[in-house]
């Protein structure tokens, strides 16, 4: 009998029963109070006066209209480089005793953003919200006794001038409670192992010494693990060694393009719960089991804006133009796409996080990711968002009875001197690429019609090349790291993409 899990289900079970109702706009404006309050003194504080806004009758509106937006290279220019150099007090009250390093979806150098002390704080509370919201999904009680596989970067972090640096997972994972660490795998030595594919080695072959009932961490590379482990161990699927199995938790990418080479590896259908955990925060996870939905975390430590993501308020570079007007979580509507804008605990102001996100239910505050504003695809305009994009390949994957876990496209003037739509497609099987082509040409013109006009105009046509799914996985390791919370760019500008398409020749 599971005496230990029915005591810790109860618990949850007890606690959310007597959870007061959220009301996540009144939490938002508390959160800008706090925020407001605590960073008022600091050189940004004092720079934007954040005292007037605090004294403000609408303290939303005058924060909105005194501070700028910004994206990283804006506040690194401006504020976050003398942080690096020891300064205090510079966003926040104090010096971050971490920095995530995060190269994101683009470019081989890191970003450094400052996690403070509140950030790692407001992340474990987080964390225990969702640990309570699993009293929604009626799991049995023996779950709560199995052990949890979570799979980031290296918690091996980087000693540099007076803070630790590395990634945002294994900053979280280095500052788990202590009363986590019996069901946390894959341990604390293995966990601290640089290097991806020794640390993946090292699992697969503590793999049967393990129950483990939920996993964690981005699809791209929890496929992998699990594909070495079932390869190790000579299996047909994860189940084999892991029979308890039962919870998949994603995170940072939307789960849908891995749906189908995901569950290829199980035994039996799990439950998949999104998470949404950035470098700059604990943004939202799903908390109940009648959507694929996440709630918004309205009241650890993050205030959010939104932008309507419109072609007019977006740069060239993904970055908002600077009269981009915003809206509070009071205002929203579930018929737009929004340029997430976060302000937080670690001294981000307005900043430009660069995702996407749509609400599918505004009283609840539960969003889905749609994309990133540098993925808005608009060259002889398109107009083809990242959540378009998977769309097109579910479809290809059902047409085809394939599997499409990764893919990237560039719009480019080819050798006729006109546009085309390049793909590339990640698949282990041999399929006709102009039939591929077809097809999803066709589905964009009938789910996209900005797609439709352009195809009738400027755009020529569609190329379709199919390659190896690992070669994204090689890409990803020779231009960033492999693990942790690399992401594949999924649009790429021509100067990359001819890099990516002499690194594609040469495999």
């Amino acid at each position: 009998m599971a005496i230990l899990g029915n005591i810790i289900k109860g618990f949850i079970d007890v606690k959310e029963s007597f959870s007061s109702e959220h009301n996540p706009i009144k939490e938002q404006q508390a959160v800008l109070n706090k925020l407001l309050s605590k960073a008022k003194d600091t050189a940004f504080g004092t720079h934007y006066d954040f005292q007037s806004i605090l004294d403000a009758e609408h303290p939303e509106k005058a924060f909105a209209k005194a501070v700028p937006y910004f994206d990283y290279n804006k506040i690194q220019e401006e504020w976050w480089h003398r942080l690096q150099d020891g300064e205090e007090d510079v966003t926040w009250p104090g010096h971050p005793k971490y920095f995530a390093l995060s190269s994101g979806t683009t470019g081989k150098s890191s970003k450094r953003i400052p996690v403070t002390d509140d950030m790692i704080d407001a992340i474990k509370q987080t964390g225990i919200q969702q640990v309570f919201a699993l009293s929604n999904f009626d799991f049995p009680a023996d779950f709560f006794e199995k052990e949890i596989m979570m799979l980031g970067s290296s918690t091996e972090l980087q000693q540099h001038n007076d803070h630790l640096e590395g990634e945002i997972s294994g900053i979280s994972a280095s500052n788990i409670p202590f009363w986590f660490k019996s069901y946390y795998k894959p341990g604390e030595d293995i966990a601290k192992i640089d290097d991806w594919d020794a640390r993946v080695q090292r699992i697969a072959e503590n793999a049967e010494n393990w129950d483990i009932g939920a996993l964690s961490g981005i699809p791209s590379w929890i496929e992998l693990m699990l594909q070495k482990v079932i390869s190790h161990h000579n299996l047909n699927n994860i189940h084999e060694i892991w029979p308890n199995l039962q919870v998949y938790t994603s995170g940072g990418v939307a789960f849908g393009p891995y749906e189908k080479s995901f569950n290829a590896l199980m035994g039996r259908p799990i439950t998949v719960i999104d998470t949404y955990l950035a470098s700059e925060g604990f943004v939202a996870f799903q908390s109940r089991p009648e959507t694929a939905s996440m709630k918004l975390v309205t009241d650890e430590g993050v205030y959010f804006e939104f932008v309507p993501f419109k072609p007019e308020y977006i740069n060239e570079d993904g970055s908002l133009v600077h009269d981009a007007p915003s809206v509070t979580l009071a205002e929203v509507t579930t018929d737009q796409d929004y340029v997430l804008i976060m302000s937080t605990v670690s001294g981000a102001w307005r900043y430009e996080i660069g995702d996407t996100i749509a609400f599918t239910d505004v009283e609840r505050a539960e969003i889905i990711i749609t994309g990133r504003t540098k993925f808005f695809l608009n060259t002889v305009g398109s107009q083809l968002s990242v959540n378009k994009m998977d769309d097109a390949m579910k479809h290809l994957e059902s047409e085809f009875a394939t599997k499409i876990p990764e893919y990237t496209i560039c719009a480019k003037r080819c050798e006729d001197g006109e546009f085309y739509h390049c793909w590339y497609i990640g698949t282990d099987d041999q399929l006709n690429e102009e039939e591929i082509s077809a097809r999803l040409d066709s589905f964009l013109k009938d789910a996209n019609k900005n797609y439709k006009v352009a195809r009738s105009k400027a755009l020529k046509g569609v190329r379709v090349t199919t390659i190896a799914p690992t070669v994204f996985h090689e890409w990803s390791g020779a231009n960033k790291k492999k693990g942790g919370q690399v992401k594949m760019e999924r649009v790429m500008k021509e100067d990359k993409f001819k890099e990516w398409e002499e690194f594609v020749t040469a495999q």
